[in-house]
């Protein structure tokens, strides 16, 4: 017993939230000299690998693919409290914060983490298999939410920039939401075989999500759950407290500061990131989809509205629509994602595309 106890104690995911959420505590709302900073952020890294761990428990333990919308929904929390965190005090200069992150979001999801899966898949069996029609319509969908809320922004008359009326920002936070939770009913309801992993021929492979290991105890799941909000609460406050390190360091390399959201995008999808390279790894290119694709689209269909009611106490305009420069990287990244899906099948060639699509989106946010 003692020595199940000591175990418990040492375990890392269980001390690191919970030390993270102490410096949290003892550095909130206080100016942080650059020591202090570099403590906080590896501590924060702990945390996001520590929410890893605990949602995967929580994923193992609830099965596909209920299990992939643990992390999306999670990740999601995280990058709404920041986003707003940041409008709220950054003034003029975050009119466009939400747009950056959530398309710094998407891009990042239908590409990096995407091609990453299918690069790593591949390089492993050759031929990444995973099922087109669920992968197909999660990309319909992120691609009808994208759209919506970031390209018909930059075509209206209504107002003199890229900004929704307030009737039209509520329409697409209404239409967000109703597409969002119409395809969380798919997937989990009527056609949830469609987010299964497949094998090479095609049949639904264990569905369990982790091979032929036992899904954990009701206890530990649900010990692992209070982590994961514990984990979740440590990395939304310990980002909130360097994010003016972050701007500052964004200034001091002379980025633009639309460069902030793609940061903020990267750090809040590492959880995201490194989950799917381990499902990938495991010959499981479907649950890596399911992560890639459910995040870009709860980062679209839920950001938005909590972002659209936000604006009721937010000062300023709020800026959504996209620029030439990304409404091309946009629509290259679909056509190219279409093109990798339809086969239900990929090579290391589609994961370099992607990944390369992913790395120009990165050099024109530093170098528009």
């Amino acid at each position: 017993m003692l020595a199940v106890l000591r175990s418990r104690v040492t375990d890392w995911t269980l001390t690191v939230p919970v030390l993270a959420v102490v410096i949290l505590a003892l550095t909130w709302g206080r100016e942080l000299p650059p020591l202090v900073v570099g403590v906080v952020a590896t501590f924060l890294a702990g945390a996001v690998l520590a929410a890893v761990h605990h949602a995967e428990v929580v994923a193992h333990k609830v099965g596909e693919p209920f299990g992939s919308l643990v992390l999306a929904v999670a990740v999601t929390v995280i990058e709404v409290a920041l986003i707003v965190t940041l409008m709220i005090s950054g003034g003029d200069k975050t009119v466009s914060l939400a747009r950056d992150t959530v398309f710094a979001a998407v891009m990042i999801t239908c590409n990096g983490i995407l091609g990453l899966s299918l690069f790593l898949a591949a390089l492993r069996r050759r031929v990444a298999v995973f099922n087109p029609e669920g992968t197909g319509g999660a990309l319909a969908t992120v691609a009808t939410l994208a759209t919506l809320s970031l390209v018909v922004p930059t075509f209206t008359t209504s107002r003199p920039g890229p900004e929704f009326s307030t009737p039209q920002l509520v329409f697409a936070a209404v239409a967000s939401l109703a597409l969002y939770g119409l395809f969380v009913l798919v997937q989990t309801g009527r056609h949830r075989d469609y987010f299964l992993p497949v094998t090479s021929d095609g049949t639904v492979a264990d569905a369990d999500g982790d091979g032929h290991a036992d899904p954990p105890s009701t206890g530990a799941a649900l010990a692992s759950l209070i982590m994961l909000l514990v984990a979740l609460i440590a990395v939304v406050g310990l980002a909130k407290m360097v994010s003016p390190a972050i701007e500052a360091g964004v200034s001091a390399a002379n980025l633009p500061q639309a460069f902030v959201g793609v940061v903020i995008a990267l750090l809040v999808l590492l959880p995201e990131t490194l989950a799917a390279a381990r499902a990938a790894r495991r010959d499981r290119v479907q649950i890596s989809l399911n992560l890639a694709l459910g995040s870009a689209m709860a980062s679209i269909g839920l950001t938005i509205p909590a972002i659209a009611i936000a604006s009721i106490w937010l000062d300023g305009p709020l800026l959504l629509g996209l620029g030439g420069t990304q409404l091309t990287l946009l629509a290259l990244t679909v056509v190219t994602g279409v093109l990798t899906v339809v086969p239900g099948r990929a090579t290391l060639l589609q994961g370099g595309v992607h990944l390369v699509l992913l790395a120009a989106f990165v050099f024109l946010a530093a170098s528009p």
